[in-house]
């Protein structure tokens, strides 16, 4: 088992695991209150992120710091050829009229001109302004007149044709450019004539203070915010994550790093990333979609040694190995691996942790048996080489991430926010806990107040909101920002995710819900696709649950019925209200009996973000979802009187 040889060599390196060890801070009862950890790289005094490129061409100019896909091949980019081809555009955009401290706003999947343009408008002294390609034309026009940016960078002609009708009645619209026209060749001939020490002067003349990028949140609750994130916020978080990992990866897996980046480079979990990779010469590559089977053939092709996921890919893949499983009629087959993996993988860390004996022979055997029937193929399916993963955005079930472990595949989870440069805690690579976000990342802190919200401290914490100094000073309690979240920190200083401040529901009985927990659980088994979970002020928790497409297709297919089957004949058979009624009792079992759903509805359509109803991060705008079910959670609360 790979991870397991991996772990413990890697653990032979006691000055790696020593590197970071955490201070607790525990109240007169003992709990642990607060966690720190100190920075593993100091503050930079002078530069920039602008200057990676740079320093990695001064440094090592033949190093392979990307591969770019061209026509299904993986052509290397040196650091050499990379900084060329930035200051080239950085050129363009100064020719084109970009002031120092200008904005321009990128709107287009997560594609390696993306990356040039970032650096570009950071070498030429401006500030990037990520919109998600899906953005609607209400979205881009707030961000645009918001920001203020002047230029705009677009994908395709779809993307181009939302930010002129978005921009149209401003008092200067801004120029855009579109990749697929051609932006960056258009860009370094408009520029040709700028001479290199421009771009020098004004990248020399940035200070980690400087405005690196405003990123706006998700907009789950209303109009999203513009987050100010300086360079020094994003070297910190950069530093001090490649910093805490890669030399453990390194020393554990003898590979050489490289990751293929699919997360949207709008959201700042992919761009700190990428900044990462680059600051330590970790190969990438781009792919601009999530959905497995598109990004499967890539994944093969690339073949990564880590990946950045959320647990929407890792769900995926694994019912995809259960639906393949079904076809071949060993769908039972599937399930027993899966409970062996579970059973195998804790008992496994245990032992590695030190808390218990490890598996027995019985257990090692059966691992054996379905290492070969079904875990190898899980490895496969992620390109063969892939050793270790990160998932962010949401927890990932414990089960599902024993899972993965028992398949060769560690997943450390982390937690942060747009307002923390990304993650704010990940789980330590020697100290594995699934189940928990982990501690605090090096240079931070994190405390848990008294009605559990979850505070952090550190320099990876925003400068703050863009033109609204009042949700600035409110997100700030005694020079810690307010998450919004709710948590707990175990005896050691892990952190647990319980859910969101403003989505618990108290019934009728007045018992305190978070719907997160059963709304994560239940998304997580098939064939649910998304869930509202409900119960504000009514007499028990409920559940609005949506159908995922696949799922319902390959249960319509093992059933022998006909594809395309209308829900409202699927929502009355019982087989199928069975398996959601399975995957909600899976979702009780993290809960007690009062905060158990009592009932739930079956409803048509999905949530997306083209109706809505999920952000860009894959998050449920429950005030939209609740507006838009209304008639359904009346019915669902009609049934039971």
């Amino acid at each position: 088992m790979g991870v397991r040889k991996d772990l413990k060599r890697a653990a032979r390196r006691t000055d790696l695991a020593a590197r970071a060890r955490p201070e607790l801070v525990r109240d007169g009862s003992g709990t642990v209150r607060e966690v720190r950890t100190a920075p593993l790289v100091t503050p930079p005094a002078t530069g920039s992120t602008a200057d990676i490129p740079f320093t990695n061409a001064a440094e090592a100019p033949d190093a392979v710091v990307l591969r770019r896909q061209v026509d299904g091949e993986w052509l290397p980019v040196t650091a050499a050829a990379f900084a060329g081809e930035v200051t080239a555009v950085a050129k363009g955009l100064i020719a084109g009229g970009l002031e120092p401290g200008g904005r321009v706003a990128v709107m287009a999947r997560t594609r390696y001109e993306w990356t040039v343009l970032d650096f570009a408008v950071w070498a030429a002294g401006g500030q990037t302004v990520p919109v998600y390609p899906t953005s609607s034309a209400d979205q881009v026009e707030w961000i645009v007149r918001d920001s203020g940016a002047r230029h705009v960078v677009t994908e395709t002609a779809e993307h181009t044709a939302t930010v002129r009708t978005a921009t149209a009645g401003h008092p200067a619209p801004p120029r855009v450019w579109e990749l697929d026209a051609g932006a960056l060749p258009d860009l370094t001939a408009l520029g040709a004539s700028v001479p290199d020490e421009e771009v020098t002067e004004r990248r020399t003349a940035l200070t980690p203070a400087t405005v690196a990028t405003l990123c706006y949140t998700s907009g789950t609750t209303g109009r999203p915010k513009g987050c100010v994130l300086t360079h020094a916020n994003l070297h910190a978080e950069a530093a001090n994550t490649v910093e805490l990992l890669h030399p453990i990866f390194k020393a554990a897996t003898g590979q050489a790093a490289s990751t293929l980046l699919f997360l949207p480079l709008a959201h700042i979990l992919g761009r700190t990333i990428q900044i990462a990779c680059l600051l330590a010469r970790i190969e990438i590559g781009h792919f601009p979609s999530i959905k497995p089977a598109e990004l499967r053939p890539a994944l093969k092709s690339f073949r990564p040694t880590f990946l950045v996921g959320v647990p929407y890919l890792f769900e995926k893949i694994h019912d995809t190995g259960r639906a393949t499983a079904e076809k071949l009629g060993r769908g039972a087959s599937f399930d027993r691996a899966h409970r062996v993996a579970v059973r195998f993988g804790a008992a496994h860390l245990d032992r590695f942790l030190g808390r218990g004996k490890g598996p027995g022979p019985g257990l090692w055997a059966a691992w054996a048996l379905y290492d070969l029937l079904v875990y190898r193929r899980v490895r496969k399916e992620l390109g063969g080489r892939t050793r270790y993963a990160i998932s962010g955005g949401s927890p990932l079930d414990r089960d599902l991430n024993l899972f993965f472990y028992a398949a060769g595949i560690m997943i450390y989870e982390g937690y942060g926010l747009t307002e923390t440069t990304a993650a704010a805690t990940v789980v330590p690579p020697l100290e594995p806990r699934p189940g928990t976000v982990g501690r605090p990342v090096p240079g931070t802190s994190v405390r848990v107040a008294d009605d559990g919200e979850v505070r952090i401290r550190g320099d990876i914490v925003f400068a703050g909101y863009r033109g609204d100094p009042a949700a600035t000073a409110k997100a700030r309690t005694d020079g810690w920002f307010a998450t919004g979240d709710l948590g707990a920190l175990d005896a050691d200083g892990y952190l647990t995710i319980t859910g969101r401040k403003k989505d618990l529901l108290v019934t009728s009985g007045g018992k305190n819900v978070s719907p997160a927990v059963l709304e994560d659980r239940l998304r997580s088994r098939p064939p649910v696709g998304q869930c509202l979970v409900v119960g504000d002020n009514r007499p028990y928790v409920a559940a609005l649950v949506t159908l995922d497409p696949d799922a319902v297709a390959h249960w319509l297919a093992v059933r022998g019925m006909p594809a395309g089957t209308p829900l409202s004949e699927l929502v009355r058979d019982e087989r199928l209200r069975a398996d959601v009624q399975r995957a909600v009792d899976w979702a009780n079992q993290a809960v007690s009996r009062a905060e158990s759903i009592r009932a739930f509805r079956l409803v048509e359509g999905e949530f997306t973000e083209e109706n809505g109803l999920l952000t860009p991060s894959l998050k449920v705008k429950r005030h939209a979802a609740v507006t838009a079910y209304a008639d359904e959670i009346e019915a669902l609360y009609a049934q039971g009187r």
